[in-house]
């Protein structure tokens, strides 16, 4: 039998995915270094960290060469939507080294609102209507807005770090909101705004990988974004989540695969987008109906800190397939056990917050994963908060409330001054 390839790996980014993609890829044993450019205090336990920006290419390009990298995972958003595929692509050292992740063209996908709405009206895939307008469209937007039924969704066009998308309550905050956002609000991300119909349903997330040609649907999941229990108060990048979700039953699924994920995939083959990496795709459930409400050219945060603990399959090998175009041949083989992750987070988070505290009791941590994000190691050698999001608890059980209890545990377990945390993740699952 053949020595199956190990490979060298750079994994880009710094945040809770980022950690829980380490802590998924040293387990391979065909993961022979990893490196995490730049990472966080919770890698370091992985891999070796690197301080190089995502986003300063011929800096990673230098580090790629100079280290014999055998393939790039690129876990934010931004490097994909900035072309990082299409650096590597263009200059022949590069070339034959793998990058995890979409073209530029393909990240559009997530980077331009108003490019997926037009992506998903010529593929017949299911979403709000909407209409999108600029500064110079202005006094029709604000038209439009007039006649609109309430609430009103305004999207950014661009990336707004998870802040571009605001639901007003009235036409008069809607207006204020476009005025706002047309007048750069977000900067260059509100250049342009889409207005789109508020649909009333409950949200889930559904992750394929597709190697451009097929796809394998991974374990879905469900997030919650408001910082208050009872999903109340400011949205923020993610208070938790929990993966599987209960009511995308075999029917949903049928539904979600054929009219999204299968016309998605098929859709950028036909119109010649290079896409080897993760869709991430943001549904709404309308009286058992799927929409999309947005796609993402990456994996979630903090889906993914649910997602991969649930995943069996070996993810070197698994990347290494999508980008050998060879993904057929894989079975995804799940978990059966339900994970709840819950997020502490920095006093005064999503608003103003202090950085720098000590955090103690990671090492006190049973039966439960401290994925960390907003971490950093201090002079002194102590793990320091470093973001707005800290650390996620991951935890396994045999349904939401064994898995939750576990990670309420060790979230009570890990201290900061000004931690904070949701204790009802996934409780409106619970039947």
């Amino acid at each position: 039998m053949a020595t199956l390839k190990t490979f060298r790996l750079l994994l880009l980014g710094s945040g809770g995915r980022e950690h829980a993609f380490a802590w998924k890829l040293a387990q391979s044993k065909r993961c022979a270094k990893l490196f995490i450019a730049p990472g966080n205090a919770g890698t370091l336990a992985h891999g070796q960290n690197v301080q190089i920006n995502p986003l300063d290419f011929p800096a990673l390009e230098k580090f790629v060469i100079d280290n014999q990298i055998d393939m790039v995972i690129v876990g934010p958003e931004e490097p994909l939507v900035r072309g990082i595929w299409d650096y590597f692509q263009e200059r022949e050292h590069l070339k034959n080294i793998p990058v995890i992740g979409p073209s530029k063209a393909g990240a559009v996908l997530e980077g331009s609102k108003a490019w997926s709405k037009k992506f998903m009206l010529r593929h017949k895939i299911p979403t709000a209507g909407y209409q999108e307008f600029t500064a110079e469209t202005l006094d029709a937007g604000l038209a439009y807005l007039k006649n609109h039924a309430l609430p009103i969704v305004l999207k950014a066009d661009g990336l707004a770090a998870g802040k571009g998308v605001v639901i007003c309550q009235s036409h008069a905050e809607a207006e204020a909101e476009m005025r706002e956002m047309l007048g750069g609000k977000f900067g260059a991300s509100s250049a342009r705004v889409v207005v789109e119909e508020f649909l009333t349903g409950i949200e889930f997330s559904v992750f394929a990988l597709t190697d451009g040609k097929t796809y394998k649907i991974l374990p879905e999941a469900k997030d919650y974004k408001r910082i208050g229990e009872g999903d109340t108060g400011p949205n923020t990048g993610g208070m938790g989540a929990v993966s599987p979700v209960l009511f995308v039953d075999s029917a949903m699924w049928t539904k979600v695969e054929e009219r999204v994920i299968r016309p998605t995939v098929e859709g950028l083959k036909k119109e010649n987008i290079p896409y080897k990496g993760f869709i991430f795709f943001g549904f709404i459930s309308v009286n058992g109906e799927p929409f999309v409400i947005e796609y993402n050219c990456r994996m979630g945060d903090p889906e993914t800190e649910v997602v991969l603990p649930r995943l069996k399959n070996d993810l070197v090998t698994l990347f290494d397939n999508c980008a050998r175009g060879t993904l057929g041949r894989v079975k995804i083989r799940t978990d059966k056990r339900t994970a709840t992750t819950v997020f502490l987070v920095s006093g005064g988070y999503p608003g103003n917050y202090e950085k720098g505290k000590v955090i103690t009791g990671l090492d006190q941590v049973k039966s439960g994963i401290a994925f960390q994000a907003g971490t950093a190691i201090n002079k002194a050698g102590e793990c320091i908060t470093a973001g707005g999001r800290v650390i996620a608890l991951t935890s396994l059980g045999k349904d939401i409330p064994t898995a939750l209890r576990k990670s309420n545990r060790n979230a009570m377990t890990i201290q900061f001054e000004g931690k904070y945390f949701r204790r009802d993740i996934g409780k409106d699952l619970i039947i």
